[in-house]
């Protein structure tokens, strides 16, 4: 590697005001993976968690047993759904909960908000959205009978407001869009997004997976009707922790979920007959919540809040800028193609490239400790994750890339 780019990152790294958060994550300064670059799909834990779940094991779980559930657990999926709210999503307390997969709470989103607009027939979704969302939507418009009215959006970019106010109409119910595109960090308007659907006078759903934790949100302000997302990438919950469900508060009182289970009805402990949703944001839950899955989170959000979004995002809008540089000077002379926009306020917080041989490259970085993820049908994704992500690092793995590319054309002996 040369000593001119990791002088430069050194530079970068000491000027970051975020620098020395990166030392308050497992495995920051581990040397076998000289450069994570898939925080974008699995944060890293954060130390303070390490704590946080030996002490509810021990303490908690351990020490109170069944008593936890009087004493925080049962209120804990709305309590953290108010942390998460204030913290990174730009709403007022009492629309967000936490509690089952991202793929389940936006089936009970899409079919709840489908309810509440009778007699129109079509739901608005992009074809490069993220398939989890297609597949749920797909289901859903067969058992319902509905028509989905597809954007043919361009997986280099995404939905903008004019795609969108083409595709609605009087007979669109729900609109569904990522607020950042999984594959090209397409960064969407969203206010923009909820008024052309709000004149049609269909809902807005945003998917905010690739989002919350990397990007400001104003979900309140921007007037979204609703949102999903997960929590085991920018806010390091860790595999599989549950996801998170934002019902806007003029809508709780209609709003009707398909998955009606013991703790979502209303006094969930009479075990009374028939179901009566809870009041509020409660009525989103159907099963025994997550509660050991919770616990990591509110250790990024704390650190988030501790740091503002507004430097998170000053963070991750440097390291991308920083990463297109060295993609320029490294990859594209060598056949690599930018597939994300290149102005900021355009951009989330990852890139995407593409080569045709990323393919069969992947494997070979991730041998060499250097991981960034691969998104068919050939391009390489750069999670840049701003608290746990440095310079020197995007630098490590954008020159092992150039080598790898460089190796795999010459002929073999």
């Amino acid at each position: 590697m040369t000593t001119p780019a990791l002088a430069r990152a050194a530079a970068l790294d000491a000027a970051d005001p975020l620098h020395s958060y990166r030392d308050l994550f497992v495995g920051a300064q581990d040397s076998s993976i000289p450069a994570y670059l898939d925080g974008n799909s699995l944060g890293r834990p954060l130390r303070a968690s390490l704590d946080r779940i030996k002490a509810f094991i021990v303490e908690d779980w351990g020490g109170r047993l069944i008593r936890g559930w009087d004493e925080q657990w049962f209120d804990m999926p709305i309590a953290m759904g108010d942390m998460l709210a204030a913290t990174v999503l730009g709403a007022a307390a009492g629309q967000t909960t936490i509690g089952d997969s991202t793929t389940v709470l936006l089936y009970k989103l899409a079919r709840g908000a489908l309810a509440m607009r009778p007699g129109r027939t079509e739901i608005v979704v992009d074809r490069d959205n993220f398939p989890t969302d297609r597949y749920v939507l797909e289901s859903i418009a067969h058992d319902l009978g509905l028509t989905l009215r597809w954007i043919e959006s361009d997986p280099r970019g995404g939905v903008d407001a004019q795609e969108l106010a083409a595709a609605v109409s009087e007979r669109t119910a729900l609109v569904v869009l990522s607020h950042v595109a999984y594959r090209s960090a397409y960064l969407l308007d969203a206010a923009a997004a909820a008024q052309v659907t709000h004149d049609a006078g269909a809902l807005l759903l945003l998917d905010l997976c690739h989002s919350v934790g990397s990007v400001p949100l104003e979900l309140d302000s921007w007037g979204v009707d609703f949102a999903v997302g997960c929590t085991y990438k920018y806010l390091n919950g860790g595999p599989g922790s549950p996801a998170f469900a934002y019902v806007r508060a003029e809508y709780l009182d209609d709003f009707r979920q398909p998955v009606w289970g013991w703790m979502g009805r209303d006094q969930p402990f009479e075990m009374a007959q028939g179901y009566e949703p809870a009041q509020g944001i409660r009525r989103m839950l159907s099963g025994t919540p997550p509660i050991l899955g919770m616990l990591a989170i509110q250790d990024t959000l704390e650190l988030i809040g501790t740091a503002g979004m507004a430097a998170v995002r000053a963070k991750s809008v440097a390291l991308t800028g920083y990463a297109l540089e060295l993609v320029r000077e490294h990859l594209v002379p060598l056949g690599a193609e930018i597939s994300s926009p290149l102005e900021p306020e355009r951009r989330g917080g990852h890139l995407m490239i593409d080569h045709p041989r990323f393919a069969e490259l992947t494997a070979k970085l991730w041998n060499r400790g250097v991981i960034p993820d691969f998104r068919p049908p050939r391009g390489l994704r750069l999670g840049l994750s701003p608290l746990s992500t440095s310079f020197r690092e995007v630098t490590v793995g954008i020159i092992a890339v150039r080598e790898e590319l460089v190796r795999s054309d010459q002929p073999a002996l």
